[in-house]
Formats: C-alpha cells, sequence, structure tokens
C-alpha cells in the first residue's frame, strides 16, 4: 500500500482506520503512538486529579487498535487496571469513565481476563460516582449473563460468588448495596439462581447492620410469584359436565331437580374460574434456604432487640411469617408477639392481620393459634366498631382457620356465625365465608341449620385431629368408572341371557305356577327389607372402592376418564343423600391445596360499591347511551312535521295556565257530589 504525506501523527481517528485495514503497514505509526502513550501516563501520574484530553484520546485510541498488536500491547490492560485501582478516587470523573470504557473494549476483544477486570469493577463501586456506579452495575450482569449464555463456566461463577460474598460484608454502603442489588439481578434473570447464591443473601444480607442492604435482602425473599401463562382454559382440559348432568336431565322435572341443575352450572363455572387463576410458582429463592428454622429465629431475635423503623418491622414479620408458613417451623414466642398489635387503630392492622394467618398451619398446636382468633373477634367483630372494621375481622379469622382449622372453638364460631344476619351486608359476606370454610372442613362445630343440606360428600366429610395425616389408597371419584366397566360386561351378559330365556321358553308348557305367602312370612319380610337394603348399600360402597382401588393399579386413567371423575365429584357436592348422616371411616375429600401467602385483597374484601369521582359517573353515563336512540318522549307519529295534540302542547305550558282545566276534569265521589250539592243550596237559600 502506498503512504501518504498526510498528518498522521495528529489525526487519530483516520491512523486508526487505516490500522484496521493494513496493520502491518502502520506498525511504525502504532509504535509511536504508543510511547507516546506511555510518557504522557508518566506526566499524568504527577497529577492524577487533572484531566488530561490528549492521554484520554490516546487510551482509545490503543483500545480499538489493541487486537492488530497484541504482542506489544500484553501489558496495557494490566496498566489501565493498575491504574484505576491505585487513582480510583483521585481521578476526574471524566477520565475514569474514559479507563472503564477501554476496559470494557478490551474485555469484548477478549485481551483481559473476566475474572480480573469484573474484581476491579466491583471495587470502583465504592467510587463516589452515581452514574458510573450505574454503568458498572449493567455491564457486570450484561458480561455474567453472555458469559453463561452457551455453557456456565463453573469455576468463574464460583470465583465471582465467593468476591461477591465479601463484597456484601464490605463496610462501604454504596458496594455492598451494588453488590447485593447485582446477585439479585443474576438471580432473577436465572443465571446464579442456585442455592448458594441464595443462602449468601440469607446469611449476609438479611442480618447486616446496613439498613439499605437489609431492607434489600429481606424484599428479595419477599418477591411476587410470576404466572405462567398456559393453556389452562383451553377447550380439551374442560370436564366433562354430560355425566354429571345425566340424571337431572332424564328424570321429572321439578324445582328442586332444576335448582341442582343450576348448582351444578355455577361450582363447574367457580372451578373453571379458579384454573384460570391459579398461578405457577416461578420464584421460589425462600425454598432454597438451607436453614430456615435457624435464619427464622434469628430474624426473631434480630426484629424484637432492634431499633429499625416500623416499615422495616413490617419486612422482617412478613419474611418470618413465609419461612413459618411455608417449611412449616415452630416459633411459639411469634405469635404472642404479632397479637399485641392487633387493635384497629394499629398502624397497617390489616398487614399484620395478613403476616398471622401466613405464620399459621395444621402442625401448630391450635391453643397457640387460638388467641389470635379470640383477640381479632375482641378488638374487631363488636357492634361498636363500623361494618368495614367486623368485616375485615371476619375476614382475617377465615384466613387464620383455613391453614389452621382446630384453631376455632365450637363457642367463638356459633358466636361469629351469628352475624350472617347482620343490617351490614359486608359483615353478612364475611360471616357467611366462615360458614362456607366449616362446612367443608369441620361441619360438627357449626349448629345443624349452618350445615347445610347433606350431600354425598358432606357426609363422607371427617375431620381431622391434631397431627393427623390422611393418605388417600385410590383417586376420590374413581368408582364412575368402575360402574362404567360394569355396565358395559352387563350389556354383553344380558344379550347372551336373552338367547337363554329364549331357548327356556321354547322348552316351558307356558303356564303359570301358583306361589302363595302366609301372612306371617309377609310382615317378616317387610320388617327385614330396610335392614337388609342397608347393609346391600354398605357392601356395595365398600366393594366398589375395593373396585376402585384395584382399577387405579391396573388401568393407566385416560383424559377422558379425568373428565368423568371430575364430573362425578362436582354431582357429589350437589347431590343430596338420602342416607342419614353418620360416621363413616371413608376417606374425606381432598381439600383445595393452600397458596403459600395470603392476599392482602382477601382481608381487606368488602362487599360494598365503591364510590366514584364525577368524571366517572359521567363516563360510565355516556357509555350506556352508545348505540340507543335518542331519549326523551317519543309521541309515536310516523310524520314528525305534522301537528300536534292539544295534550301534547299541554305538556308543554305552565302548570298555572292549565292548572283549573285539570281541576275539573277529576271526577268526584258521590260524597263529594253531596257535599257540594249540600253548600250550593245553603248559598241559594241564602241568597232568598
Amino acid at each position: 500500500m502506498v503512504r501518504h504525506n498526510n498528518q498522521l501523527p495528529d489525526n487519530l481517528p483516520q491512523l486508526q482506520n487505516l490500522i484496521k485495514r493494513d496493520p502491518q503497514s502502520y506498525k511504525e505509526d502504532f509504535i509511536q503512538q504508543y510511547q507516546h502513550f506511555l510518557s504522557t501516563l508518566e506526566i499524568f501520574k504527577l497529577s492524577p486529579d487533572v484531566e488530561n484530553k490528549s492521554l484520554d484520546e490516546l487510551v482509545m485510541f490503543i483500545a480499538q487498535v489493541a487486537q492488530c498488536y497484541p504482542d506489544e500491547l500484553k501489558l496495557f490492560p494490566q496498566q489501565l487496571v493498575d491504574l484505576l485501582k491505585t487513582y480510583s478516587t483521585t481521578l476526574s470523573k471524566e477520565m475514569r469513565a474514559s479507563f472503564v470504557r477501554a476496559l470494557i473494549l478490551l474485555r469484548n476483544k477478549n485481551l483481559i481476563k473476566p475474572l480480573d477486570i469484573l474484581e476491579l469493577f466491583f471495587q470502583l463501586l465504592r467510587c463516589p460516582d452515581k452514574e458510573l456506579r450505574k454503568f458498572l452495575q449493567n455491564h457486570i450482569i450484561n458480561d455474567i449473563k453472555n458469559m453463561n449464555a452457551k455453557q456456565k463456566d463453573m469455576k468463574v461463577n464460583s470465583a465471582l460468588q465467593s468476591y461477591m460474598y465479601s463484597m456484601i460484608k464490605d463496610s462501604n454502603p454504596r458496594a455492598a448495596k451494588m453488590s447485593l442489588d447485582i446477585m439479585v439481578e443474576l438471580y432473577k434473570k436465572n443465571i446464579w439462581n442456585d442455592s448458594k447464591t441464595v443462602n449468601v443473601i440469607a446469611s449476609v444480607g438479611c442480618f447486616s447492620k446496613i439498613t439499605k442492604v437489609l431492607v434489600a435482602s429481606l424484599k428479595f425473599f419477599l418477591g411476587t410469584d410470576e404466572e405462567d401463562e398456559s393453556d389452562s382454559d383451553s377447550d380439551d382440559n374442560e370436564p366433562d359436565l354430560k355425566a354429571a348432568m345425566m340424571a337431572n336431565r332424564v328424570s321429572k322435572k321439578t324445582k328442586k331437580r332444576t335448582k341442582q341443575l343450576e348448582n351444578v352450572k355455577k361450582l363447574y363455572k367457580k372451578s373453571q374460574n379458579k384454573k384460570k387463576k391459579a398461578p405457577t410458582f416461578n420464584f421460589s429463592a425462600i425454598h432454597l434456604i438451607n436453614n430456615p428454622q435457624g435464619m427464622a429465629e434469628d430474624l426473631f431475635e434480630q426484629l424484637k432487640n432492634g431499633n429499625e423503623r416500623f416499615e422495616v418491622k413490617l419486612l422482617h414479620l412478613d419474611v418470618i411469617s413465609r419461612l413459618i408458613g411455608i417449611h412449616d417451623l415452630f416459633i411459639f414466642s411469634f405469635y404472642p408477639y404479632v397479637t399485641r398489635f392487633l387493635q384497629p387503630h394499629q398502624r397497617q392492622v390489616t398487614r399484620i392481620m395478613q403476616f398471622a394467618a401466613q405464620a399459621s398451619h395444621e402442625l401448630v398446636p391450635p391453643e397457640v393459634i387460638e388467641p389470635i382468633n379470640k383477640t381479632i373477634a375482641n378488638n374487631f367483630v363488636t357492634e361498636r366498631n363500623s361494618s368495614d372494621v367486623m368485616a375485615i375481622g371476619l375476614n382475617a379469622i377465615r384466613e387464620v382457620c383455613q391453614r389452621c382449622p382446630l384453631s376455632m372453638n365450637e363457642d367463638l364460631l356459633r358466636d361469629l356465625v351469628l352475624y350472617k344476619n347482620y343490617k351490614d351486608k359486608s359483615v353478612v359476606m364475611a360471616a357467611r365465608s366462615l360458614i362456607t370454610l366449616y362446612r367443608e372442613q369441620m361441619p360438627d362445630l357449626l349448629h345443624k341449620k349452618d350445615r347445610g343440606r347433606p350431600t354425598e360428600e358432606s357426609i363422607e366429610i371427617k375431620a381431622k385431629k391434631y397431627g393427623e395425616i390422611k393418605a388417600s389408597d385410590f383417586i376420590a371419584g374413581a368408582e364412575v368408572l368402575v360402574k362404567d366397566e360394569s355396565k358395559k360386561s352387563n350389556d354383553g351378559e344380558d344379550e347372551s341371557d336373552e338367547e337363554e330365556e329364549s331357548d327356556d321358553d321354547s322348552d316351558s308348557d307356558g303356564s303359570w305356577v301358583d306361589v302363595s305367602h302366609s301372612e306371617d312370612e309377609a310382615i317378616g319380610a317387610n320388617d327385614t327389607a330396610e335392614n337388609s337394603d342397608e347393609e346391600e348399600n354398605d357392601e356395595n360402597e365398600v366393594d366398589t372402592k375395593e373396585a376402585a382401588k384395584e382399577l387405579a393399579l391396573t388401568k393407566i386413567f385416560t383424559d377422558a376418564d379425568f373428565k368423568k371423575i371430575e364430573g362425578e365429584l362436582i354431582r357429589r357436592k350437589v347431590s343430596s343423600s338420602s342416607r342419614k348422616r353418620k360416621a363413616t371411616t371413608v376417606e374425606p375429600p381432598t381439600l383445595p391445596e393452600k397458596s403459600e401467602t395470603v392476599k392482602l385483597s382477601d382481608i381487606e374484601m368488602i362487599y360494598k360499591k365503591r364510590k366514584t369521582d364525577k368524571q366517572a359517573r359521567i363516563e360510565s353515563i355516556q357509555k350506556g347511551r352508545e348505540g340507543r336512540e335518542k331519549f326523551g318522549y317519543k309521541d309515536g307519529r310516523q310524520n314528525i312535521h305534522c301537528s300536534k295534540t292539544n295534550r301534547e302542547k299541554n305538556k308543554k305550558k305552565n302548570f298555572q295556565m292549565i292548572r283549573n282545566k285539570v281541576r275539573g276534569k277529576i271526577k268526584k265521589s258521590f260524597r263529594d257530589k253531596q257535599l257540594a250539592l249540600r253548600k250550593h243550596l245553603i248559598q241559594q237559600k241564602k241568597m232568598k
């Protein structure tokens, strides 16, 4: 290539372009610029706090062409690293940012090891430069993400995690907080979503003396669960209701059967809505803690002995309650601590109720949680409070009892149930929700009139004792599959029996045989009929369940089978039972899975119309007028230009003008006519 006589030493962008095209031809020019960089660097070290634009330009120039001369620039990356380590706090803002960008260019060209540059950037997080810290945070996250894009480098990741472990302990609050934010972001991006990252945050971040680090660590474990949008509402997954409603369709149409059919449809719709709203939990950091019991105890001690502001205490309570509820922990002193805050005037009292419900589970002794229910009932569910406060108290008790049904005693439950006839709708609905809960779990605690009409499902419910575990040995509702198979086999036998009966009939002489019974034999048969029927029903139920167990072990259920089972379970919920209620040893129906957390909206849910502002009401009115004809009086005239009747004209006149005319048209009663005539005759007599 022909060299042109131009001012290359003074035109670095032009030289940079030429070097990238032909590195060997311009090697001497590059070495000249590199020597100039070294001399300028020595001068800069004498006063590093002064900005040097010449050095800035040379550093960026060398970083741009560093891949062209790797042998000559072996020491260049380390020179920049040493420069930033030595003068990180004394460098000017512009020079520091320039050196950082140069190192990132070298890192993108794989001219510096990732661990060396990342360790340097973590140290630079101590700099009092907010823009630089944010820039470094984004680069660190993206760099680690790119390193683990194709295959995770466990060696580099382990070294970085260990280094960040020490950075979270750093005395500099900015560096510690930024390091924690990087770890949390990498966890959310599923890059460092292992137990090591979680336990570092749990053991170091949650017990940091720096408040910002402490709060960020606690919020990490309170992350909201992301919902996975799946095809749960597809038609293929919907249960078939034909089997559940067939009895109602073919039977005689009565009011009772019609109402039962409506209940089936409501339950079906409700089950479909639950499926659509069911969340899929992706945020499982709190499940990866190695020692949840120890962490919960240490957090509770930190809460009691600490002097943080009220919002930080609420975060402690939230994390502790989730640990207790998810891992079924035992911290009995937590419940009395929460109970003392359950007052209507307490700030954020609904959240404290939420924490009390989250910390309740079936393994906690009922006598430990029972004071919470009594405190809420005494402080909230009283007529001296407003209806909203009463409804919130009932909702909170319901959420606690849903996770620990044994915490409610019979006397308190029957007192709370009486609010089903309260004057305010929000209180009534909250009380009814409590009734519905115990109808499904422990109906014996309710008064007989509150248990509802017994169904095939409700008569099989048996309350569990403390610590009792119910293990099902077959799929509930699988009896319907046994019946279907028996029907198929019976249909085949009936065809063969008909052929045999036709042969027998041809051999017989066609005469009837008279069989007589004495009266005593008839009475004895009637007496034993009912007992034999009950025994046969019980035996049939046992045989059916045994057959269902055998079927579950020998057959793989298809989607159609599960649709039939779900339809059978829905039918049991609404089908009335003709049998008397009696104690049985049948397994209770499976209850819906409890969510890991308690939604605050479930406690604050109040059934009342919310007030809207004027603008919202106007928008609602305008929306109701869309697609409607012009409102006002319609006289029904085919031609709008024709004249109106006197009646229509009178409607636009002043009432004083037509008052006498309207009054005259009123028909008088016979008594009024008598009085008027009498008055007229008296006046006539006086005039004479």
